[in-house]
């Protein structure tokens, strides 16, 4: 069972690593993105990294709240790009 438990602790620090590069990369891409929709798919990415590092520390943590808070950042993440790339195209959220 110990063996088990290791080798879940190290697939966890990779993960975190993985996800954070990840995260730092979408900001480089988001201060030099050439185009504002370079920019918005920057900050949806970096949503998408955010939603991987809260579940796995969760998974590492084993509290199950962290899945409910991913819930909650998802659901805010995928609202607030689907507005910033309507404003964009269409210069207003509500018509």
């Amino acid at each position: 069972m110990t063996l088990a438990l290791e080798i879940l602790d190290m697939a966890s620090v990779v993960a975190f690593v993985a996800l954070a590069l990840g995260q730092l990369l979408s900001m480089v891409r988001l201060v030099l993105g050439p185009t504002p929709g370079d920019r918005i798919l920057a900050l949806d990415t970096m949503v998408i990294n955010a939603l991987g590092l809260i579940i796995v520390l969760g998974i590492h943590l084993g509290v199950q709240i962290y899945f409910e808070v991913a819930l909650l950042v998802a659901m805010l993440g995928f609202v607030s790009t689907v507005a910033l790339a309507r404003f964009l195209l269409r210069g207003d959220i509500i018509e």
